[in-house]
C-alpha cells in the first residue's frame, strides 16, 4: 500500500481520499480553509500541518484544486518536498498551458506527473465512479492507474502531458452544446403542445439521443432521476460548466480552433450564472431559457 498525500479536501477531495482510505492506503491530507480541514478531520482523515508537510513521505500526490493558478502556488510549495521518483497527480480542472507547465516543472524536480481531471461530479466521487481522463508519460500512468480504479471506475490515458485537460475540456464544452440543445428541445415540445415523457421516448431511442436527455433529462418525472427531479440541486453547478466552457475557449483561442456553438455555450451558461443561478445545476439552464423572449416576440 501506498503513502499518500492529498491536498485539496473539498466536497469532492474528501470522498476520494476516503475511498483511497477504505483501500488500505495511508493518506494525509491538508487543504487551505479550517472549515475543509474540520469536516475531513470528523471523517476520520489523518491531516498534515501543510502543503509540504502533507507530500514529504509520500509515494504519490493527489492534487484536487479549484483552478490552475492555484494549483501552480501549491505545486511550487510540494515539488521541492517531494520524494524524487515519486508521482503527482492533479486532479484539478485547469487550463492546458498550465498542466503542461506543471508536467515541465515535475520533470525538473525528479517527480513523475499526471493530470488527470475527473467526470462524474460528487455523485461520482462518493461512490467510486469517476472517469479519469489522463495525460503524462506511460510510465507514471502505470504508477498511477491502480488508485483511478480505486478513486473512480477508470483511468483513460489521453497522451502525453496536458492532455487529459483537453480531453476534459473537449467534452465539457460537448456537454454544454448538447445540454443546451435538449432544453431546447423539450421547451418547443411543451409549447407545441407534445408531451415531454413522449418526447423523451422518441429522443431516447432515435437520431437524437445523447447523455443530456438519456441521463441526465432536464425536465422532471422523465428518464431516470436526474437534478431536474430535486429542484434542479447540483448535481454539476452551472459556475462549474461555465468554467470548463471558459477553458474550451481559452484552449480554442490559443490554437485558433474555430468553435462557434462553445462560444454560444459559454455566452449562455454566463448568462444564467450572471442572472444568479451559479449554484443550479448546468441542467436548470432550461429555466433560465424559458424566461427569455425569442427575437422579434413580444
Amino acid at each position: 500500500m501506498a503513502n499518500i498525500g492529498f491536498i485539496g479536501l473539498g466536497n469532492m477531495g474528501v470522498p476520494m481520499a476516503l475511498n483511497l482510505m477504505g483501500s488500505g492506503h495511508d493518506v494525509r491530507g491538508y487543504d487551505v480553509s479550517p472549515d475543509a480541514r474540520d469536516a475531513a478531520d470528523q471523517k476520520g482523515i489523518a491531516l498534515a500541518l501543510g502543503n509540504a508537510d502533507a507530500v514529504s513521505n509520500a509515494d504519490i500526490v493527489v492534487l484536487m484544486l479549484p483552478n490552475g493558478s492555484i494549483v501552480d502556488t501549491v505545486a511550487s510549495e510540494v515539488l521541492p518536498a517531494m520524494i524524487k521518483g515519486a508521482l503527482l497527480i492533479d486532479c484539478s480542472t485547469i487550463d492546458v498551458a498550465t498542466a503542461r507547465q506543471l508536467h515541465a516543472n515535475a520533470d525538473a524536480a525528479g517527480i513523475l506527473c499526471l493530470d488527470a481531471p475527473v467526470s462524474g461530479g460528487v455523485v461520482g466521487a462518493e461512490a467510486g465512479t469517476l472517469t479519469f481522463m489522463v495525460g503524462g508519460s506511460e510510465a507514471a500512468f502505470a504508477m498511477g492507474d491502480p488508485l483511478f480504479g480505486i478513486m473512480g471506475s477508470r483511468g483513460v490515458h489521453c497522451g502525453e502531458g496536458g492532455a487529459g485537460q483537453a480531453a476534459k475540456i473537449c467534452n465539457n464544452m460537448l456537454l454544454g452544446i448538447s445540454m443546451i440543445g435538449a432544453c431546447e428541445a423539450f421547451s418547443l415540445a411543451s409549447k407545441l403542445g407534445l408531451s415531454q415523457s413522449a418526447l423523451f421516448d422518441v429522443v431516447s431511442t432515435s437520431s437524437g439521443s445523447c447523455w443530456s436527455v438519456n441521463t441526465y433529462c432536464p425536465v422532471p418525472d422523465v428518464g431516470p432521476q436526474s437534478p431536474a427531479d430535486n429542484d434542479y440541486q447540483p448535481g454539476f453547478a452551472a459556475s462549474l460548466m461555465l468554467k470548463d466552457l471558459d477553458l474550451s475557449q481559452q484552449a480554442a483561442d490559443d490554437v485558433g480552433a474555430p468553435t462557434p456553438l462553445g462560444r454560444h455555450a459559454t455566452d449562455l451558461y454566463k448568462a444564467m450564472v450572471d442572472a444568479g443561478h451559479a449554484g443550479t445545476d448546468f441542467s436548470g439552464i432550461i429555466k433560465y431559457l424559458e424566461t427569455q423572449t425569442r427575437k422579434g416576440q413580444a
